[in-house]
């Protein structure tokens, strides 16, 4: 196999697999929109690195025949993460901007005042803290779904490091 083909083949599975990731990305969305008072959202996020992990294994085993190096792992969790990255932000962008803008609105302003002492703790005013409150809970759909992509970019790219270490397997040599 050309390192073109091998590529190509590392791409169609990271896309197929990122559909899989986005797919688990937004139970976790969902949840965390219906219940937020519950850990069902939360766990289906960290659940994420997990997923990927496994995908990875079925990738390298069924594939590439159990063997995978450390870059190429690190190549397809990058591509994994970053095509669910964008599949979930166009689903997060359709739900802010149909079904529940309002909804996001209402876990920031109370996200926030739980957090309201410790910022003052650290010299914010009521005024720095208010006028930060209100930039957040202002933001456009596009401007949400943006920072949640750049937030799933950056953990996914974190993530994929030791993803891609656990993961390879190298083939041992005959002494």
């Amino acid at each position: 196999m050309t390192m073109t083909e091998a590529f190509i083949q590392l791409k169609a599975f990271a896309r197929q697999d990122g559909a899989i990731l986005a797919l688990v990305w937004t139970a976790s969305f969902i949840a965390l929109m219906m219940s937020p008072e519950t850990s069902w959202g939360n766990l289906l996020a960290l659940a994420s690195p997990f997923a990927v992990g496994w995908r990875l294994g079925r990738f390298r085993d069924d594939a590439l025949d159990g063997v995978i190096s450390f870059r190429r792992g690190l190549a397809y969790s990058w591509y994994t993460f970053f095509y669910a990255s964008l599949l979930f932000a166009v689903v997060q962008y359709l739900y802010f901007r149909y079904i529940g803008q309002g909804a996001i609105n209402t876990l920031f302003a109370e996200a926030a005042q739980q957090m309201r002492a410790v910022y003052q703790t650290q010299g914010f005013s009521d005024q720095q803290f208010a006028q930060a409150t209100d930039i957040m809970t202002n933001l456009k759909p596009i401007q949400l779904a943006f920072l949640f992509l750049i937030q799933n970019l950056m953990f996914g790219s974190i993530l994929s490091i030791p993803i891609a270490a656990i993961g390879m397997k190298r083939v041992r040599t005959a002494r």
